[in-house]
């Protein structure tokens, strides 16, 4: 079933009584930098509610979404002459840069683009995807996090093995089981359907935040909005 879009502006009022529970699937990309600014802002929304008491029941995970399936595995290149070729030049592409950088500092994330390099995130995902199915969400979201440390802040490859493998320890995950399963083919034709399922439900852009299997909330929303609109469906449950 294709997605409906959840307006971000006025649809919030909109979001219908049927939505029964809250389960909230997040596709994204690991070298997305609104992804990261958007995980910080709806986790900020849900510890927020909390706070205030609001009795916030949201199980989550993230799904995969390769902003550049074609970029090579094996050759690594600097992430601002990336943004240079799409966005055309180096001056435009500091701008962006710069930008983003100054928008995730007020989320706390710290973004060194300067030595960010860019490499292929397929394997990234399948080691997101092996957390979530081996170990659960609790486990698959730090490892999220961790790897987009080790993109944003760090400079490290993350199409590395042996830089995924760490990433797996630091969340709970014995290292060399994570590096046996990342040098195999595991779960490859599984992450393949599941970045073709983002189609499906009309994902063209991340981060996309898919409740319930049938409402999408599109973009890094303000922690306000992201209140809004959990505390909505809350109310609807």
């Amino acid at each position: 079933m294709v997605a409906q879009k959840v307006a971000v502006v006025a649809g919030v009022e909109a979001i219908p009584s049927i939505v029964a529970s809250m389960r909230i699937e997040i596709f994204s990309d690991v070298i997305c930098p609104w992804c990261f600014i958007g995980k910080r802002r709806f986790e900020t929304a849900i510890s927020r509610l909390r706070d205030r008491g609001v009795d916030v029941q949201v199980d989550y995970s993230f799904r995969p979404f390769q902003l550049d399936p074609t970029a090579p595995t094996d050759s690594p290149t600097p992430a601002k002459d990336a943004y240079a070729k799409k966005f055309g030049g180096p001056e435009r592409a500091a701008e962006i840069l710069d930008h983003v950088t100054s928008v995730a500092a007020q989320d706390k994330i710290t973004f060194n683009m300067d030595i960010a390099v860019r490499s292929n995130t397929f394997l990234a995902h399948r080691l997101l995807s092996y957390a979530l199915k081996q170990h659960g969400a609790s486990v698959q979201i730090p490892l999220k996090e961790l790897i987009m440390d080790a993109y944003f802040t760090e400079g490290k490859n993350i199409g590395d093995i042996d830089v995924l493998a760490d990433c797996a320890e630091s969340a709970g995950i014995d290292r060399n089981d994570a590096h046996t399963f990342l040098s195999g083919d595991e779960f490859v034709d599984e992450v393949r359907a599941e970045i073709s399922e983002a189609a499906e439900y009309g994902v063209t852009a991340v981060p996309t935040f898919i409740i319930n299997g049938q409402w999408s909330v599109p973009g890094a929303q303000d922690v306000e909005m992201f209140e809004r609109i959990i505390q909505r469906i809350l109310e609807k449950a």
